[in-house]
């Protein structure tokens, strides 16, 4: 891979997603960069690199495209739970000899005063949750799905778009993305007496604020773990990325 020659294909999901395609469009300007959405939700944003929205059709597919337009690094940087993704793309980068890095930010940890409670999985989240609680749930709308047949409880739902799943008739829907102020969250939680936080361990910190205001209201957080992703080169920064990218592009 060359600076002038190479294609870089970043599978997109994440806020960080838009920072590397930003930064590596300033760093390697004759480097092409291609962006890829997987279409789950329509509200994308403007980037300054061309992009695609839509599947590539499995690890064949994806493996046709990255032939085809001759990408020579993959950068995944899907959201943790994005895992058919991830396992797709760590398949076709070993079918095809493309080098690929996973952008893996670190995944939150208990802090003093936190009340977590470990699920391995959606299931175990959902079975974990008391009779009649009062829940907020930070799960995706492709998730919340799971969810819905708990119908002795209460449900606050909090996505960017309309969940496809039907909720239940006494839960409530708020379309926006997520707060980064603690005291708009814990407003929230005190306007619908929420007791309960379902989160999944996403990382970062746009999505934080939901966990500090738990921790603030003596909240319990049931708290998703992240699958097992495959094992491939992984940096946990932006910064991380572009060292890694721009010393691929000199060899």
């Amino acid at each position: 891979m060359t600076s002038s020659s190479g294609h870089i294909l970043i599978l997109a999901g994440t806020f960080e997603a838009r920072r590397v395609a930003s930064s590596l469009s300033n760093a390697m300007p004759d480097t092409r960069l291609t962006v890829s959405f997987s279409g789950a939700v329509r509200d994308l944003p403007e980037l300054a690199v061309p992009t695609r929205v839509g599947g590539f059709g499995g690890v064949a597919g994806l493996g046709d495209y990255i032939n085809r337009a001759g990408i020579s690094l993959i950068i995944d940087a899907t959201h943790p739970f994005a895992f058919q993704m991830s396992c797709n793309a760590a398949a076709a980068a070993e079918m095809t000899g493309c080098e690929i890095i996973r952008l893996e930010r670190a995944p939150w940890e208990p802090e003093a005063g936190d009340r977590w409670r470990s699920a391995a999985n959606f299931e175990d989240a959902k079975a974990a949750l008391d009779t009649e609680a009062r829940a907020f749930f930070a799960v995706g709308r492709k998730e919340i799905g799971r969810f819905t047949d708990r119908t002795d409880l209460f449900g606050l739902v909090r996505m960017i778009e309309p969940p496809k799943h039907a909720l239940p008739d006494h839960w409530k829907l708020v379309l926006s993305r997520p707060s980064q102020q603690v005291e708009e969250e814990m407003e929230l939680f005190a306007k619908y007496r929420i007791d309960t936080l379902v989160s999944k361990n996403s990382g970062g910190t746009r999505a934080y604020a939901k966990i500090a205001a738990a921790r603030n209201l003596k909240l319990p957080v049931i708290m998703i773990e992240r699958p097992r992703l495959p094992t491939t080169k992984t940096a946990e920064s932006v910064a991380e990325i572009l060292r890694i990218a721009g010393h691929l592009a000199n060899h």
